[in-house]
């Protein structure tokens, strides 16, 4: 399961944040997950429910917006939702090697107070 070391270098990264900006409390972290990246949302949610604990997000939410993934087709210049690994354009139907959505893994924000 790598979504517990990819949680506990995010979570670190924003009490690191949190505790630079003179933060006593973290409220919410937002991430935004790519449907390609093979990351389980499920089991980082897990992951940061045990990490947070005794630390400035113990109270803290955790957000994920789940980012589809897409590619793009060169032949008609046109991106395309990839429903899944198949990466055929649906006008053309030319192959594409050029995934250009669904492999994000990011911290996008923290709130703190």
């Amino acid at each position: 399961m790598h979504e517990v070391g990819i949680m506990q270098n995010t979570l670190s990264m924003a009490l690191k944040q949190a505790q630079a900006s003179g933060a006593t409390q973290v409220h919410e972290l937002r991430m935004r997950i790519g449907a390609m990246s093979g990351v389980v949302p499920d089991a980082l949610t897990f992951a940061f429910e045990v990490l947070r604990k005794d630390t400035l997000a113990a109270e803290a939410k955790l957000e994920i917006e789940t980012v589809p993934a897409s590619c793009w087709c060169a032949r008609c210049q046109t991106e395309f939702p990839v429903p899944d690994l198949i990466y055929e354009c649906p006008q053309c139907h030319e192959p594409s090697v050029e995934l250009r959505r669904g492999l994000e893994l990011e911290l996008v924000s923290i709130e703190v107070s």
